[in-house]
């Protein structure tokens, strides 16, 4: 099969990905009552977050609009970090987001709860088992090692919106891989790279989710969010190091996420420092 060459802007330049079928992801996720209102499949842009939240700015997107691009040149991750990958070899999306009943201080469990939704749906759909590395980070096995496929970065849009943006490495072969540490769903031995029907399960499970901590006033122990999130967060129990803004850093043991969302460290000074924000590693048992 001929692999896919940059400049041929072909549909179906590489056979193994075919395009996302934006008629069938409206018929199968927009309902009556639902969250979905609005869902777009573009071929190509910088930032699905940038192009959403800029809509969304501007009156012209409404809760539930899903931008869904087949490449992204200019993705980003946390920290400004570049995303990249071939075209069609992932689902890269956004969702506009208006939980205006929900109090503006427990909208941080946003990222940690399209996490939730993604692993949730992915192992559903995918049947790879999927970890979550505090904050926003979704991680797969490949061989015996723990690989990066995916990431969450959410963005304020306008006064009463979020945009949460997600990016998975659904079909990525080892010699596509941006970095050695990254991985891939068909890396980690997926049992089928078909993007529609991730994409489905991924959507149903944030709809879900989204739902059941709305309901409960953004309430993440009454939503069973934080349970939840706890029980699939990989980096709780580990040996970690935070990089915290300004240089500073803490080492200890990852114990808990918080009422807040934040990660609780405790060090070997015997205290527990709550994290908000900040590059955790997990460091490998001496």
């Amino acid at each position: 099969m001929t692999p896919h060459n940059a400049s041929d802007d072909s549909r179906w330049s590489d056979l193994d990905r075919p395009p996302l079928n934006a008629t069938a992801l409206r018929r199968g996720l927009i309902r009556e009552g639902g969250l979905y209102r609005d869902i777009e499949v573009v071929q190509r842009t910088g930032s699905t977050n940038s192009d959403l939240a800029g809509r969304a700015a501007g009156g012209g997107a409404d809760e539930g609009a899903v931008l869904v691009a087949e490449e992204q040149t200019a993705g980003r991750g946390r920290l400004d970090r570049r995303w990249t990958a071939p075209p069609r070899s992932g689902l890269f999306f956004s969702v506009l987001l208006k939980p205006t009943e929900v109090p503006v201080a427990r909208w941080g469990w946003l990222p940690l709860l399209t996490g939730v939704a993604v692993a949730t749906g992915l192992s559903r759909a995918a049947g790879v088992d999927t970890a979550l590395k505090w904050p926003n980070d979704l991680l797969v096995t490949v061989g015996e090692e723990e690989r990066k496929a995916g990431g969450i970065l959410a963005e304020r849009a306008g006064a009463d919106g979020i945009v949460v943006g997600v990016g998975i490495n659904v079909s990525l072969r080892a010699d596509e891989l941006p970095v050695p540490q990254a991985g891939s769903l068909a890396l980690a031995g997926a049992q089928g790279t078909d993007r529609d029907p991730l994409l489905r399960a991924v959507l149903r499970s944030l709809e879900d989710w989204y739902g059941r901590w709305r309901r409960a006033g953004g309430d993440p122990s009454a939503s069973g969010l934080q349970d939840t999130y706890a029980a699939g967060c990989a980096t709780l129990g580990r040996a970690v190091r935070a990089e915290l803004p300004g240089d500073r850093s803490i080492v200890g043991e990852a114990v808990a996420v918080d009422g807040d969302g934040r990660l609780v460290i405790a060090t070997e000074a015997g205290v527990q420092e709550p994290v908000g924000a900040g590059d955790i590693v997990h460091l490998r048992p001496a």
